[in-house]
């Protein structure tokens, strides 16, 4: 018999589901015995021990369905070796937890710290398997996140919605996407949505730039300019400070994210109306666009056939168009960014989107 735990940690995005019920077909019609354990709310459960035993009945009609049917938490990675409220060891009790069920895996479902504490389960032991979720698509080791297309097809239908506002009234929209960190979402929904800027966290911008830009564009008659912002965007002068310096800095800050500073930095250049528009957690929420169904039941597919084969250590990633095993200790701790001088970015300036820079 099969005992394969099941969790999916940090922030929720779509397809999550998709990839477990991927993992559960493909065990349950292997035909070998098998029990699946889901525990509740991420690591949490597996440090508290809330689980449930879930059934192929569980797995059905789940496809479409955004959200995850465990739930999820954060618990940060550089607090997972700290002692909880009450003195619980947490990795000693994820351990105790694991053995206690006589687990032969544990699948894990996550993005940059899910997978530094599953690398960290791997270290003390446990046979792990994951799959790389995020809207963000910033894992270390994969082409492709799970997730992150239904978030571009969110976040360039708000861009495609501002496009009719802003042209009727003549005004500069901005659009801030999620990314804190990395621009792939902002930088593919900004081209998908024909933004005329993008700012990506990357790419620190100079504010004079950008007004430079729709300047020329209000002079070569257009109505109205669209910036695509990077929740992470940041500018030329605070790139060049310290952690230290930024995060002191940051203890005043009036606006509520960067790009209420950008509009205002707009507005004292520029006569006219400049809007602020968040998505928010829209990005994040809703059912699976259909690329992502499929992407994430062959993610899922393949890692229930590592688990079939004995083969743990890894996560399951995409690379050249192929689903490959990439090792957890490979993955962990790395961030994937936006290379300013990727080819979609020089591309993109090669139709006049500015960047800022």
């Amino acid at each position: 018999m099969k005992r394969i735990g099941m969790l999916t940690s940090g922030g929720d995005c779509q397809a999550l589901n998709a990839a477990m019920r991927g993992v559960a077909k493909c065990l349950f019609n292997s035909g070998e015995t098998v029990e699946i354990y889901g525990f509740l709310d991420g690591y949490r459960g597996l440090i508290y021990g809330n689980f449930r035993m879930l059934t192929s009945g569980d797995f059905s009609g789940i496809l479409t369905k955004g959200g995850t049917i465990l739930g999820s938490s954060r618990t940060p990675f550089k607090q997972i070796r700290e002692p909880d409220e009450n003195g619980l060891d947490k990795v000693d009790a994820m351990k105790q937890n694991y053995h206690k069920l006589r687990l032969d895996c544990l699948v894990i479902l996550g993005g940059n710290g899910t997978h530094k504490t599953a690398n960290l389960l791997r270290e003390e032991g446990l046979n792990v398997v994951t799959l790389p979720k995020t809207i963000d698509n910033d894992l270390w080791g994969t082409d492709m996140t799970f997730g992150f297309q239904s978030a571009v097809n969110i976040a360039t239908d708000a861009i495609d919605c501002i496009h009719t506002t802003a042209a009727s009234h003549g005004r500069v929209f901005i659009v801030e996407v999620m990314g804190h960190k990395v621009g792939y979402l902002t930088l593919n929904a900004g081209m998908a949505g024909g933004a005329d800027i993008i700012l990506i966290p990357e790419i620190p911008y100079d504010i004079n730039k950008v007004i430079k830009k729709i300047e020329e564009r209000n002079k070569n008659g257009s109505r109205f300019t669209i910036l695509a912002v990077a929740e992470g965007a940041i500018s030329k002068e605070d790139a060049m400070l310290s952690k230290k310096e930024l995060k002191e800095k940051r203890k005043n800050y009036k606006f509520p994210s960067v790009s209420y500073e950008i509009a205002q930095q707009i507005n004292e250049k520029i006569k006219g109306d400049v809007r602020v528009t968040v998505p928010g957690h829209t990005q994040r929420g809703g059912s699976p666009c259909p690329y992502d169904r499929v992407f994430a039941s062959r993610l899922g597919t393949e890692a229930g056939k590592l688990i079939l084969n004995g083969e743990y250590g890894f996560m399951v990633g995409y690379q050249n168009r192929e689903i490959i095993k990439v090792p957890l200790e490979e993955v962990a701790g790395k961030l994937k960014m936006v290379s300013p001088d990727s080819s979609i970015v020089k591309e993109a300036k090669m139709i006049g989107i500015s960047f800022g820079d």
